[in-house]
């Protein structure tokens, strides 16, 4: 009675996942391998049912197992169609995938470039628009005769003169960030010696700068990729971590142009915390130019960026 229940019961299962499997063949467009796939189950379910027809009308062992050696080796032969036709879509599957991190990855280096053409346009607006304004404003007011002019109206005069100084350097200041003219003139490595000393917070803070690069230039994009991604860094590191020594090493591969970045600051947990927007930003940056990045950190042990980027030689 107990082998009856269980094959009842099998034939129960083997209809209801034949059932599932019919469902699903709209959503698959009717797939040739999802249509393999439920014949196998229908003759499964088959098979089963003979097993039972078999064992209730007590026909001879034999004539079932030659029945169900047929019928195996039809299921064998469906699944080894489906299988080939499996494997077809996952090769599909997998070629939509790389199309799509290859479109994604065009798409975030036109938005990366596109923001980089408007920080140059608007640095040139401010340089050689608002600039030569200030300038003319300075000089305006230097030009007059202080003499003649009343103690109070002296001190408003040194008051508008010192504003529009510091509207000059805030200005310059501006102009430089959006567009770095140093980097543009000199190149990455005193680009780089120029932004830490002009936004150094303390002075016991150690930042080394070396590299291998010499007089040799590189494309814009990777240039200022790689400014732009040391000027987050030590920002952070000044900032956040509180760290007091920084060592900031570029060195070329010949093919790709590596940054090897540490700090001994107060670190945090690489793992497992996720990236703030500074350095989600930069994983961005980096994956747009086909480059590599790698950020290990830890609490109380500092921090470590590899970035490596390649470059047509």
């Amino acid at each position: 009675m107990v082998v009856q229940i269980a094959l009842i019961f099998s034939v129960v299962v083997q209809f209801i996942a034949f059932l599932i499997t019919i469902s699903l063949i709209p959503k698959t467009k009717f797939s040739i391998a999802w249509i393999s796939i439920s014949i196998g189950f229908l003759l499964m379910v088959i098979r089963r049912l003979v097993e039972v027809f078999y064992f209730f009308k007590e026909i001879p062992s034999d004539n079932t197992t030659l029945l169900n050696s047929w019928i195996a080796v039809i299921i064998s032969l469906t699944m080894l169609l489906a299988s080939f036709y499996i494997r077809k879509i996952f090769e599909v599957l997998n070629r939509i995938h790389q199309d799509r991190k290859e479109n994604e990855a065009k798409l975030l280096s036109a938005i990366i470039s596109t923001e980089e053409k408007e920080r140059k346009h608007f640095s040139k607006e401010l340089h050689d628009g608002l600039g030569p304004v200030l300038s003319s404003a300075k000089m305006t007011i230097s030009a007059i005769n202080k003499t003649n002019v009343e103690k109070q109206n002296t001190d408003l005069l040194d008051k508008v003169e010192s504003l529009v100084d510091n509207a000059i350097l805030t200005t310059r200041e501006i102009s430089n960030h959006l567009t770095p003219h140093v980097l543009e003139r000199y190149g990455l490595k005193k680009a780089i010696e120029t932004f830490i000393r002009n936004t150094m917070v303390s002075e016991t803070i150690q930042i080394n700068v070396s590299s291998n690069l010499g007089t040799r230039r590189y494309s814009d994009s990777i240039e200022v990729m790689l400014y732009r991604i040391c000027c987050e860094l030590v920002n952070n590191s000044q900032k956040h971590a509180f760290a007091t020594k920084i060592s900031i090493v570029l060195t070329d591969r010949i093919g790709a142009l590596e940054l090897e970045y540490k700090d001994n600051g107060i670190g945090f947990n690489s793992k497992h915390e996720k990236y703030g927007m500074g350095l989600t930003n930069i994983v961005s940056r980096v994956k747009s130019l086909n480059g590599s990045i790698e950020m290990i950190s830890s609490p109380k042990n500092g921090f470590i960026a590899n970035v490596k980027l390649p470059y047509d030689n």
